[in-house]
């Protein structure tokens, strides 16, 4: 095995940062129509863009023709803390966030599409400050990895290689063609527009439109109100509930749909699986509120389902204090941080193909216990699940509760009280947002120490990598040569 080449990580990170220059740009119209200062964000570009123009400059005789898986990982995984990292220039420069810890955090939870925040005060930062933190969130959903693809195809990685470490799609469709990654990014952009433009028609503004649209389709959460989507009419709320279940949903799904192969879409169990769990947490909360609080039927099936969407999906939009609800629904509401949507959404958590997954092996265990003699293979969409992948499911679930645990115990370590350690643990690994006890809906992170904040910072990357690029990292294999 050879040893890494970092010339090929500078020349990735070049490319990187490259496109996180044009996203700082990309925020000068909101800066120019809210007669904001520009400088936050032509500061921040030229920053960037030196790195970049460096980084290139050392590595122009790179070739990518031998680049191996990794310095993939390295690159993938080491690319979202530079982001991050850059991505807290804009709200040093302003003054919205003049800690470096609170911006990394912020920057942070907003690329990892976790939508944690710090800002105590949300309606207080400028305009054109909420727009780049939202757009933090649609950048990040997207997939940095993907802007890469498609912007820059010098870099000889495929599509799928790239999104697999990014974790954006799990199912091979066609892994060498660039053609898939557009249409994917024309979904995208497509459930964007369709969103921004029925948000317009009730009580949002444009801006609100378009910035909450940013969050809902990345699955992120970040609002333009401190009191998040419970400002807004219940017409807003019921669309970005539903936006927030669409956006739940594999891009691998949307594809087939694009190329109308419903076969696939109908043989996907995944999907009926995650519908079948928001049907059914979100049937279970509804009786909870009904049973035990004054809300009418419509009250209750309203915030009852928003938040049950709002934790699966975690995107992290709320509609009112659940913390206020009774305990049995604060226990099924915990329980949801830990589930996920789909595995190629752009959603965190553990995924429900990989719960699918666990209960498909608890059922097979039991059928083999009532018969020894009977041969039973693990079959997920009517096709047979390998050893090795089902070791693998299985080992991330083990591995991700794992890194709950230590979450949990080094933010106790902190001198944080253990519900909220524990809910801002799962919270920030599954990149939900929100949790419990002192960081609920009403409350934010701006309260915790700089050791706490950087603890959930990497928490929210190492989620959004889906844990096994980051380990592997740290692995003996890794560095043997």
């Amino acid at each position: 095995m050879r040893l890494l080449n970092p010339l090929v990580i500078l020349r990735i990170w070049s490319t990187i940062l490259f496109i996180e220059a044009a996203s700082f740009l990309l925020c000068l119209p909101a800066a120019h129509l809210s007669n904001e200062s520009p400088y936050p964000f032509l500061w921040s570009s030229l920053i960037a863009i030196v790195l970049s123009v460096t980084f290139f400059i050392v590595t122009r005789k790179v070739s990518f023709e031998s680049i191996q898986n990794r310095e993939g990982y390295l690159a993938v995984a080491s690319s979202w803390i530079l982001f991050s990292a850059l991505g807290t220039l804009p709200y040093i420069i302003s003054g919205a966030i003049p800690s470096f810890i609170d911006a990394f955090f912020e920057a942070s939870s907003g690329f990892t599409t976790t939508g944690s925040s710090i800002l105590k005060d949300v309606e207080a930062v400028p305009i054109s400050i909420l727009f780049y933190r939202s757009f933090t969130h649609w950048i990040g959903g997207l997939g940095i990895i993907v802007l890469v693809v498609i912007i820059l195809p010098s870099v000889k990685i495929t599509g799928f290689q790239l999104l697999t470490l990014e974790s954006s799609l799990k199912e091979k469709i066609h892994p060498r063609s660039k053609a898939i990654v557009l249409r994917l990014l024309f979904i995208y952009v497509g459930l964007t527009v369709t969103e921004v433009v029925v948000l317009s028609l009730g009580d949002m503004n444009l801006f609100d439109s378009i910035c909450h649209s940013f969050g809902t389709v990345a699955t992120g959460g970040f609002s333009t109100k401190n009191t998040s989507i419970a400002y807004y009419s219940s017409y807003s709320q019921y669309v970005i509930a539903i936006a927030m279940l669409l956006s739940g949903i594999s891009y691998v799904v949307y594809y087939h749909l694009f190329k109308l192969n419903l076969r696939k879409v109908w043989q996907n169990e995944e999907l009926w699986f995650y519908m079948l769990t928001v049907l059914i947490a979100g049937a279970i909360v509804t009786s909870i509120l009904l049973v035990n609080t004054t809300w009418s039927p419509g009250q209750s099936v309203r915030n009852g389902f928003f938040q049950v969407i709002s934790f699966i999906t975690t995107t992290g939009y709320t509609t009112t204090d659940y913390l206020l609800w009774p305990q049995s629904g604060l226990l099924v509401m915990f329980l949801l941080l830990f589930t996920g949507a789909s595995t190629g959404s752009s959603a965190g958590g553990i995924k429900m193909a990989r719960h699918l997954m666990v209960i498909k092996n608890i059922k097979n265990v039991l059928i083999r216990i009532i018969h020894q003699n009977m041969v039973s293979q693990i079959k997920l969409n009517s096709k047979p699940v390998t050893d090795n992948a089902n070791i693998s499911v299985l080992s991330f679930v083990v591995l991700f509760l794992f890194i709950f645990l230590i979450g949990t115990a080094l933010l106790v370590l902190t001198g944080i009280d253990l519900i909220t350690a524990s809910s801002a643990s799962i919270s920030s690994l599954s990149n939900v947002g929100p949790g419990f006890g002192a960081i609920g809906p009403m409350s934010n992170y701006s309260h915790f120490a700089d050791s706490s904040k950087l603890i959930c910072s990497m928490l929210m990357i190492v989620g959004r990598l889906e844990i096994y690029t980051v380990f592997i990292l740290f692995s003996r294999s890794y560095w043997k040569v």
